[in-house]
């Protein structure tokens, strides 16, 4: 029986699949492989399922291999280096599609809970700070009709864009490296500053790793309308940190919602401090449904290696 080491507690229904077939070991902590820990679990098992935080970097490659495969949980798979992988001869695959909707949800979530005040108006009346109703009191921004901006127009964005244009009626913009089209209402723009100055609302979907780390720089705030809103829910690296924090702090735009953080569990107590950010633990893929889904896929891609098949979802 193939040995499997799956790095973080999975749900009832995936774990019971995995220990019908395999030897599994399951790590009970919400913290990381280090590079080491990394290294020795491709030494001692013939197959992983990792998840974000895992480092699979070059570095972690460079010892003696048992493993054969890294079915990755999620569809971000910058925590693994994949050319790395392929020169040990170890197969990579993640789990796509299954967690477009459930993203694009927290994506819309982040856009409401940011024009709305919503966090914000909930401590106030969970203080018992709330003085009542009033015709000026918690404005915020009216989202309907408002123009979004998408960065990255892959499936996640689209999905955020289609509840946006027909929930919403939002015109759309977007910016993606290469030419995309797209089966409803929406324009591709030139260039990130052109998107970012003509939107009312910025939503960032596009994958982590080292050619997207700080896309979303000092320069992009700047071209930002000074009402404009920020939603990040595709990667913390994507995002210079520091540059957000001080466009936030300077009013040079209005608002952020964040799913995700460059160093989590670490969220910087700017953040904390700011009213106008709304902040979630990385939530995008957190309904039982899709996460079961997600470990059935990973399991499906582990299983078709050890039946010398190709990975279904090979990355």
């Amino acid at each position: 029986m193939k040995k499997l080491l799956i790095t973080r507690v999975l749900p009832d229904a995936n774990l019971d699949v995995a220990h019908a077939r395999y030897d599994v070991t399951v790590r009970d902590t919400a913290v990381g492989l280090t590079v080491a820990e990394a290294a020795a679990a491709l030494r001692d098992y013939d197959a992983i399922l990792p998840t974000l935080g895992d480092q699979f970097g070059a570095e972690a490659f460079t010892g003696e291999t048992r493993c054969g495969v890294l079915a990755n949980f999620g569809v971000g798979y910058n925590h693994i280096d994949v050319d790395a992988a392929a020169k040990a001869g170890i197969a990579v695959s993640n789990t796509p599609d299954v967690v477009t909707d459930a993203t694009a949800d927290i994506g819309l979530t982040l856009i409401l809970s940011t024009c709305r005040r919503t966090g914000e108006g909930e401590r106030l009346v969970r203080a018992d700070r709330w003085g009542g109703w009033g015709p000026t009191a918690m404005l915020g921004t009216h989202v309907t009709g408002k123009t979004v901006g998408i960065v990255g127009m892959g499936r996640i964005g689209q999905a955020v864009a289609r509840r946006c244009h027909f929930g919403f009626e939002m015109p759309v913009k977007y910016f993606n490296r290469s030419q995309k089209k797209v089966d409803f209402p929406a324009e591709q723009v030139d260039t990130m500053a052109e998107l970012m100055g003509a939107c009312d609302i910025i939503v960032v979907t596009v994958p982590g790793g080292a050619a997207n780390t700080h896309l979303i720089n000092a320069d992009a705030f700047a071209a930002m309308k000074p009402t404009g809103i920020f939603v990040n829910i595709a990667r913390g690296d994507v995002v210079d940190e520091d540059a957000l924090i001080a466009a936030l702090q300077s009013g040079q735009i209005a608002g952020a919602g964040l799913d995700v953080f460059a160093k989590e569990p670490i969220v910087p107590d700017a953040f904390r401090a700011m009213e106008n950010v709304v902040l979630l633990p990385h939530l995008g893929t957190a309904a039982l449904e899709v996460r079961v889904a997600m470990g059935q896929m990973a399991l499906d891609n582990i299983i078709a290696w050890d039946e010398g098949r190709p990975l279904p979802q090979a990355v």
